[in-house]
């Protein structure tokens, strides 16, 4: 499922580097943390590859 927006696509950006390892998992807040906390490291890809293009910054 990709992501809706802006914002959700690069929160799932952070959440997957912390999964993998990039990028310290306490350094994450808010959206991210949950979707660290929720979802898998392939959901998360999902997520964070989605096209940017034509997007809105926030989900309405």
């Amino acid at each position: 499922m990709p992501a809706e927006s802006k914002a959700q696509q690069k929160a799932a950006g952070a959440a997957l580097a912390a999964k993998r390892g990039e990028m310290d998992k306490n350094d994450l807040t808010g959206a991210a943390r949950e979707m660290f906390e929720s979802m898998s490291e392939n959901q998360l890809e999902d997520f964070a590859e989605s096209d940017r293009k034509g997007k809105p910054e926030h989900k309405g």
